[in-house]
């Protein structure tokens, strides 16, 4: 099931996405999208009498994290690798604000302070109950489902401010969408999706989850061992190798295999 939020003008409504995907991550030209009550992490699945065709709305981030983004650093040996770094030894954790958040099509603003900023595409985590302390062979109980994430970051305020918080915290840089998918599974995401970065449609980044040093049950209760996480809470998994600067008027696609495609232009 693909869980979408979007917009016809009016408030933001759930809806679930019908129809396929092609080989590129796009949805079926007469997919269409049937409106949901509520939002479904807290109401469950309520179809109401309505429904558009997809191509007539807006999709917006199909969650927006009621306290936090959970994300993962250096959780593949090539991106580590690429950033002149040694492996962490446990996961290693840093935060994004729930303001950096935007939608499928939004603009990634370029800010003022940075002269140099990176997509990262990676594959997300969408926690569905309150959790702490969750042990790995339990991890699948507390997932909701899976998007696709742009982790952007100001990669030359990265290494002056020596920490992440405001390189990776600005407002618009955590793209997510296009929508939740739910019936992906553990074993799916350890037996390998496709995680692909195109920018203006050159491949940037084609890396596989199989990959991830630490996989979803260990980051789940890695994380959950610090922190209680909250409906709706997302966790970043890490990026592959690739990753690089994109300027104003480019627009950047991450394509993760059996997710879709989350695309947005960057701007000033």
């Amino acid at each position: 099931m693909r869980i979408a939020r979007f917009t016809t003008g009016d408030e933001p409504l759930f809806g679930i996405v019908t129809g396929d995907l092609d080989q590129y991550g796009q949805p079926d030209p007469d997919a269409q999208v049937v409106a949901l009550a509520g939002d479904p992490i807290y109401a469950g699945i309520n179809p109401l009498d309505q429904t558009h065709r997809l191509a007539d709305v807006r999709l917006l981030a199909p969650v927006i994290p009621r306290s936090k983004v959970v994300a993962i650093g250096k959780n593949y040996a090539d991106h580590a690798a690429e950033m002149d770094s040694q492996l962490p030894p446990e996961p290693l954790i840093f935060l994004k604000p729930n303001t950096s958040v935007i939608g499928p099509g939004d603009p990634i603003v370029y800010p003022r302070q940075s002269q140099n900023v990176h997509f990262e595409g990676e594959l997300a985590i969408v926690i569905g109950r309150i959790c702490k302390d969750v042990p790995a062979e339990r991890a699948a109980e507390v997932i909701y489902g899976w998007t696709i994430a742009n982790d952007v970051t100001a990669r030359d305020l990265q290494r002056s401010d020596g920490q992440w918080s405001r390189a990776k915290g600005f407002d618009t840089f955590c793209p997510l969408g296009p929508w939740i998918e739910t019936e992906l599974s553990l074993d799916d995401v350890k037996n390998g999706l496709r995680v692909q970065t195109f920018l203006e449609g050159d491949t940037k980044q084609d890396g596989n989850t199989r990959d991830l040093i630490f996989d979803v049950p260990t980051i789940i209760a890695h994380v959950s061992a610090a922190m209680t996480l909250l409906p709706g809470d997302v966790i970043l998994t890490g990026t592959p190798a690739g990753v690089g600067p994109m300027e104003p008027g480019q627009e950047v696609e991450i394509s993760i295999e059996r997710l879709g495609a989350l695309t947005n232009p960057v701007k000033k």
